[in-house]
């Protein structure tokens, strides 16, 4: 199941559109941005009042001459048919109460709420007995944190930020991975050869995570090497449940079976829209606050194909016995 940032093939081209965003970023070196904010803090700052949600947010008035100069620079460029160019690496979007994009707050909101509605419905219809309920509370909480600091993020765009919602998103994506097998293959159940393959397993993500954030932090913060690391993994995991999708619809023929199948198949239509990267709508909505909201509905299916297919498993369980 893709929950953030990432994990499919599309993901192979979004590394080389992110790449080329990154490059294309013209924006803030235009000398006509440049002189704007100059002549702006020389004749603004420090005394210019900000607004209280802007100075709680840390905007000080250098960043409100860029994000002020970004603007009245777009303008200019729609009146003069010229396309419009990002500013150190983003849209030039409009803000609300201080947020730098409005809209991937918002949507990135969604699928908090999504996940936190799929922890309530695992929590009221699996039992605790159940030996998967533990790992689906466990995928519901990194859903949360990943999000939450996706919403920190799209609110303002520091360094730190930033890192932290890589971070959060790339525990979510190999925590997604973790349970997958577990899952499709039952390590929670059977003898000690079970048990050691699942402690192995569980060893060996808990080193990958932790070399993944080793190597980002302690050598080089490589966005290349961090999408290159998603789209590994999710390859993986699309691969998994695409094929426990069509087993379980083959031999069973239930319609609920296909739903992991359909979830990966409109996620990755999801993220496509990336490959779209087109400026904001009235300077608000673009293909990455369109995919985050792409991603709701399927986070809600996943939650129900679970119950389905935990109460499909513990109805089997009864009547052995």
């Amino acid at each position: 199941m893709i929950l953030r940032h990432g994990w499919s093939l599309p993901l192979l081209l979004l590394s080389i559109l992110f790449i080329s965003r990154a490059n294309a970023s013209i924006g803030d070196k235009l000398p006509e941005f440049q002189r704007c904010v100059e002549v702006c803090k020389h004749e603004n700052c420090p005394s210019t009042a900000i607004p209280f949600f802007h100075r709680l947010l840390l905007w000080d008035c250098p960043a409100e001459c860029d994000y002020t100069c970004q603007h009245i620079i777009t303008t200019q460029r729609v009146a003069d048919d010229i396309p419009i160019v990002q500013f150190h690496g983003k849209w030039p979007f409009y803000r609300f109460l201080g947020m730098q994009e409005p809209f991937s707050v918002l949507f990135s909101l969604l699928n908090f709420l999504a996940h936190r509605n799929g922890l309530a419905k695992v929590r009221a219809a699996i039992p605790e007995s159940y030996p998967l309920r533990p790992y689906y509370v466990l995928l519901s909480y990194f859903g949360m944190a990943s999000w939450v600091f996706s919403m920190i993020f799209h609110t303002r765009d520091f360094q730190l930020t930033e890192e932290l919602d890589y971070l959060a998103a790339g525990a979510s994506v190999l925590y997604s991975l973790y349970y997958t097998p577990i899952r499709i293959f039952r390590l929670d159940q059977g003898g000690k050869k079970t048990k050691s393959v699942l402690k192995a397993w569980t060893i060996l993500c808990i080193g990958l995570y932790a070399g993944h954030v080793i190597y980002l932090k302690g050598f080089a913060w490589d966005y290349t090497y961090n999408m290159a690391a998603n789209v590994a993994v999710g390859i993986i995991q699309n691969i998994m449940w695409s094929w426990f999708s069509w087993e379980k619809y083959r031999t069973s023929g239930r319609t609920w079976t296909t739903w992991p199948g359909l979830t990966v198949a409109w996620i990755m239509l999801a993220m496509s829209l990336e490959l779209l990267d087109f400026p904001p709508w009235l300077g608000c909505l673009d293909a990455h606050s369109l995919w985050h909201l792409g991603t709701v509905a399927p986070t809600v299916l996943w939650y129900n194909f679970l119950l389905k297919d935990a109460q499909d498993d513990l109805a089997k369980q009864r009547l052995k016995s």
